[in-house]
């Protein structure tokens, strides 16, 4: 289930998204690679905006 009617992620995808945004800052604070963490990010996003749209669809 979507957090918000406009918003393809779900709790879960959402709190997911938001730790590795505060792990890829610290990161980035100390100068290291972020990338991994990044990719991880968009996989998240992808598999949200998937499944809501063959949600919407049906």
């Amino acid at each position: 289930m979507a957090a918000t009617s406009r918003d393809p992620h779900n709790n879960r995808e959402l709190a997911a998204v938001v730790l590795l945004g505060a792990r890829i800052a610290r990161l980035e604070r100390l100068g290291k690679p972020t990338k991994r963490l990044e990719n991880r990010v968009d996989r998240i996003r992808e598999q949200a905006q998937k499944r809501e749209d063959a949600k919407r669809r049906k």
